[in-house]
């Protein structure tokens, strides 16, 4: 099943983001011929992982939001299969684009961009409203130039370069801390050139994250490596909060606290309801070929708080935990879809048997004639909530 072409006055166009369980479409609207962003969510997939109730919640939150630098709800429409979030159109593409062809901002560009997220932010954390997958990626620049993240409706809780120690490690989190360490990492990059916290072996990465091993380019000043120290604080009771960051003395040159819209108009919350309530496709669909969702291992690390991930880089002298999961691929086609989802992340896989460092095993059973794969992953300590449905499907 294809992704609709037109869904009540929206004529919906190419795509233009994509992610786990979701794509964004440009859309115009059709009544003032502006654009528009749709975000289509499979409906079945929210509910089947238990999500309708919290993507409900954050959809109605964010339609509250009203700062000039984040991005605007306008409604929400729902069919039988997929629900439409019609978000602001933010024209300047992902602030990852710009860094790829920059390489590193100056000081200046990286500390505008770096203020307008932090305000952003703070707005939201003042609102009891976490983002919980600060990245590049999610962050827009409009006409001007000026920041706003996106994909505030994520599911994820983070993304592997970008998540806190804190989530590593099983302990429970808040939202808030998180976030900041996030934007730290972010603020790193933006005048490095490249992320503090980066190793092809998923294991050194989350080693070196959770013991905020990094080291400053000679080029830093002091005033920037003190507070980028700050923020990537691996305890979040001693990490400085958004209120702290915006009085700290390199964040306050040239900073021109963003004018937050009070909005006097009505909204309209009960759109949110009806769309998932909604059992009809009043949509006009076109035959494009669906590309079933594929949730690699890594992601699955990524987005799971209930994964105990310090056995990464925690010695431990109790036997490790296993889970076995089944592919009804052949061993070599198993095998080569984990090696390709390592590449797409620039991961390496490495196969070690009867070791006690090894990631993973192979084992193959016959029943009826039928060849199966069974693998067993020894960093996943309590995976059995979430992680095995999801890598299950993966596998599938």
């Amino acid at each position: 099943m294809g992704y609709a072409s037109t869904i009540g006055k929206y004529q919906i166009g190419r795509t233009i983001g994509e992610g786990t369980f979701a794509k964004v479409k440009l859309a115009i609207n059709t009544d003032n011929s502006q654009y528009v962003a749709i975000k289509i969510i499979n409906k079945h997939m929210v509910m089947e992982n238990n999500l309708t109730y919290q993507v409900q919640s954050e959809i109605r939150t964010m339609k509250l939001l009203h700062h000039p630098n984040i991005v605007r709800i306008h409604e929400v429409i729902g069919t039988k299969t997929k629900i439409y979030i019609v978000m602001e159109y933010v024209s300047g593409g992902q602030l990852s684009d710009k860094m790829s062809y920059i390489n590193r901002l100056n000081e200046r560009d990286a500390r505008k961009h770096f203020q307008q997220l932090i305000d952003a932010v703070d707005y939201c954390h003042c609102r009891g409203v976490y983002h919980r997958d600060l990245k590049p990626q999610n962050l827009l620049l409009d006409s001007q130039g000026n920041l706003k993240p996106g994909d505030l409706l994520s599911t994820a809780c983070g993304s592997p370069s970008y998540v806190a120690p804190e989530l590593l490690a099983n302990r429970g989190y808040e939202g808030a801390a998180a976030d900041v360490w996030s934007c730290g990492v972010i603020l790193y990059e933006l005048l490095a050139g490249y992320l503090p916290f980066d190793d092809r072996s998923l294991m050194n990465l989350y080693r070196k994250i959770s013991r905020a091993e990094y080291t400053f380019p000679q080029w830093f000043t002091e005033s920037q490596k003190k507070l980028i120290s700050r923020i990537l604080e691996p305890n979040p009771l001693k990490r400085i909060t958004t209120p702290e960051i915006i009085e700290d003395q390199w964040f306050q040159a040239n900073y021109k606290p963003a004018v937050r819209i009070e909005c006097d108009e009505d909204i309209d919350l009960d759109d949110v309801h009806a769309a998932f309530n909604s059992d009809k496709e009043n949509v006009t669909e076109t035959n494009i070929p669906h590309t079933p969702s594929f949730i690699n291992a890594f992601q699955l690390i990524a987005m799971s708080h209930d994964l105990d991930l310090s056995g990464l880089f925690q010695e431990k002298d109790n036997e490790k935990q296993k889970t076995t999961l089944g592919s009804k691929h052949t061993i070599n086609e198993t095998i080569e879809k984990i090696e390709a989802a390592a590449k797409d992340v620039s991961l390496s896989v490495e196969r070690m048997n009867n070791s006690k460092s090894s990631t993973k095993n192979f084992h193959r059973r016959r029943d009826q004639n039928k060849v199966e794969v069974m693998l067993i992953i020894h960093f996943m300590n309590d995976p059995m909530e979430f992680g095995n449905t999801n890598l299950a499907q993966a596998l599938a």
